[in-house]
C-alpha cells in the first residue's frame, strides 16, 4: 500500500466504539434476527450497493434477509480498520474492512443515524478489495 494515496482519515472514538459493535450490519444477532429487528435498523429511505455493484432496495434486502436468517450459514466474519466521521449533526459515515470466510476482502461504508428511536442504517455499501 502507497502511504501517498491513502487518506487521513478521522474517528470520533464514542462513536466509533458505538458504531463498530453494529458491523457488519444484519450479522449481528444481539440486535436481531427477523425481518421486524433488521426493518427497525433502517431508515426509511434505506439502499445499499453490494460489493458486485449492483443496487438494492430497502424491501429487497429485507427479503434476502428474512431468507438468509430462515437458512443460516456459519459464516467467519472479521472486521478491521474501522474509522467513523461526522457528515452532519447525527449522521455519521462508518468505514472498515471486512474479511468473510477468510477468503474476500471488501471495503465497507455505512451511512448511520442518531435517531430519538436509536441508530438507523441510511445507506450500506461493499466494495470487494482486489489487489492493494
Amino acid at each position: 500500500m502507497r502511504p501517498e494515496i491513502e487518506p487521513v482519515l478521522s474517528t470520533d472514538p464514542g462513536i466509533l466504539e458505538e458504531l463498530k459493535r453494529r458491523e457488519p450490519i444484519f450479522h449481528r444477532p444481539e440486535f436481531g434476527t427477523t425481518r421486524t429487528d433488521f426493518d427497525g435498523m433502517m431508515h426509511p429511505d434505506f439502499w445499499e450497493i453490494g460489493a458486485s455493484g449492483r443496487r438494492y432496495s430497502r424491501e429487497y434486502v429485507l427479503n434476502e434477509l428474512e431468507n438468509r436468517h430462515q437458512h443460516p450459514q456459519n459464516d467467519i466474519w472479521e472486521t478491521s480498520e474501522f474509522h467513523c466521521r461526522l457528515l452532519a449533526p447525527d449522521l455519521y459515515l462508518l468505514t472498515y474492512t471486512l474479511i468473510q470466510d477468510k477468503i474476500r476482502k471488501t471495503r465497507r461504508s455505512t451511512i448511520w443515524q442518531h435517531t430519538h428511536l436509536g441508530w438507523k442504517i441510511v445507506f450500506h455499501q461493499g466494495i470487494d478489495v482486489k489487489d492493494e
